[in-house]
């Protein structure tokens, strides 16, 4: 069957609330700190090299970063500015944070979240931030494990199970945990099926 990625393609980049999609249709969000392997991720689910820009200096977007799913009219990913190693001036990281707080309090569309870790580094503060922000909006979450492909299957395995002991002891079994790796497309067929199932496709 083909993917309902396959022809993802670039539609805008919001800096602001005015410049969003209108807000009736249905999108999946991608958070991640700015070395977590996001943009490989999204390019692995879409099979695309370059749909989301890998880029060699972290933090490189800036905006909320959103992606058409054709044939399927108002159905969006959702690229949200990379946090951690961003050498960005203080006003802009705080107008990121309001922006991204309201966006979350109040944007309909939004169907779920995933958060993308490197499995060598997870739950970090700014994962557990994001996470906290689908929980308190009773939205359904994804920690998405990179880069597994650096650790041995074992360690990996072990890793996942640590995760989803932490995630299930604060919030139940309302968050996903996978081990995923950009680099061999390991899990990505488990990313689709989740993804695709929250917007429906």
């Amino acid at each position: 069957m083909a993917s309902p990625f396959a022809r993802a393609s670039y539609l805008l980049a919001a800096h602001t609330p005015r410049q969003l999609p209108p807000d009736g249709g249905a999108e999946v969000a991608f958070a991640g700190r700015s070395n977590a392997g996001k943009s490989s991720a999204l390019n692995a689910l879409c099979q695309q090299n370059a749909l989301a820009r890998v880029s060699k200096t972290p933090g490189r977007t800036q905006q909320l970063v959103y992606f058409s799913l054709p044939p399927h009219e108002n159905k969006y990913l959702v690229d949200l500015p990379g946090y951690g190693y961003a050498k960005v001036p203080l006003a802009l990281r705080e107008h990121w944070q309001a922006f991204i707080d309201q966006w979350f309090q109040d944007r309909f569309a939004l169907r779920g979240l995933v958060v993308v870790m490197d499995i060598r580094h997870p739950l970090k503060e700014y994962d557990l931030q994001m996470l906290g922000y689908a929980m308190r909006r009773g939205l359904p979450a994804h920690a998405l494990l990179t880069k597994a492909d650096k650790l041995s299957r074992g360690a990996a395995g072990n890793t996942v199970q640590a995760v989803r002991r932490q995630l299930s002891a604060s919030y139940g079994d309302s968050i996903g945990v996978q081990a995923f790796s950009g680099e061999t497309k390991a899990g990505v067929e488990e990313l689709r099926a989740v993804v695709a199932g929250w917007l429906e496709l």
